[in-house]
């Protein structure tokens, strides 16, 4: 029998709700589609550009709904006993010796000894699926190899991994996955297709507002207001790597640190690097900051 959802939410209300009260202002079709997620049981893949808030996701819907969060992050050349699972040689060496000590000798019973769950290093996946009730955060799978990808696909469609050592071990319920992605290469259909999908895209200045003002209260409405203008247009100016709501937050709160209380170019400039990441977007906005901010009034 298929594991059933770990969990239920009765409305993409109730989860616009669960979301905002730990600070995250979600679209509808954000909540909608998380809602879908975790009604059907299939993983949510979120896809958008760097720092509008993908991974946040699955943090918040982890806190919400108080149960853990597993996060396996993806790089290029992961493999599979680094998101799965992995013997522990070093300890079963130590248990085989044990053993010998005590006068075994007989290989099978040897084997038998060292090929047992305490001897299992469990990484992110499997520990997702013994929990059940947890997000598993599968963090930027775009980066893994289309092995990978296959991998995924047949774990995401049983919830369960088969240990030739041990059998198979089945999720006892299916845990809420998240994979996102900044879509540097496309992944297979065949694991969008199991998937609930939703791109997330930046923010519209009074979203972006209203996220300023939930994370950081204490930041005058005023001054909030100008940050947020100021980054809507910053985005606009063809940037290598243009900011994103996360660098956003971390403007807003340097300003803060700073003791900055109005934008002005004096003020803004040594606060631009927790805003832009690449030496040449930090130049061209410092050549056009008195006009960005002019603009704003």
């Amino acid at each position: 029998m298929d594991p059933k959802p770990a969990f239920a939410l009765e409305s993409p209300a109730a989860v616009a709700a669960l979301l905002e009260r730990e600070r995250y202002i979600a679209e509808e079709g954000l909540a909608v589609a998380t809602f879908l997620a975790l009604r059907l049981g299939r993983p949510l893949l979120l896809e958008g550009e760097p720092g509008v808030g993908k991974t946040e996701v699955a943090r918040v819907l982890s806190k919400g709904l108080g149960v853990p969060l597993v996060r396996l992050q993806c790089y290029e050349g992961l493999e599979l006993e680094q998101a799965l699972y992995e013997w522990d040689h070093a300890r079963q060496l130590l248990e085989i010796r044990l053993l010998e000590s005590l006068g075994e000798r007989d290989l099978d019973r040897l084997r038998a000894g060292v090929y047992r769950e305490e001897f299992l290093l469990k990484r992110p996946i499997l520990e997702a699926l013994e929990l059940g009730e947890a997000v598993l955060l599968i963090d930027e799978v775009d980066r893994t190899d289309e092995a990978f990808e296959a991998f995924l696909l047949e774990v995401l469609s049983d919830f369960q991994v088969t240990i030739p050592e041990l059998g198979t071990l089945r999720a006892r319920a299916r845990p809420l996955v998240v994979l996102t992605s900044n879509r540097t290469r496309e992944l297979h259909d065949a694991l969008r297709r199991r998937c609930v999908y939703y791109w997330i895209d930046y923010p519209s200045l009074e979203k972006e507002l209203r996220i300023v003002r939930a994370r950081l209260p204490e930041l005058p409405e005023a001054l909030a207001r100008k940050v947020v203008a100021l980054v809507q247009r910053v985005r606009g100016l063809g940037l290598l790597k243009p900011p994103g709501v996360a660098e956003t937050l971390d403007l807003a709160a340097s300003l803060l640190a700073l003791g900055v209380g109005d934008l002005a170019p004096e003020a803004l400039d040594p606060a631009l690097g927790a805003l832009l990441k690449a030496r040449e977007d930090v130049e061209r906005v410092r050549r056009a900051l008195g006009d960005l901010l002019m603009a704003l009034g």
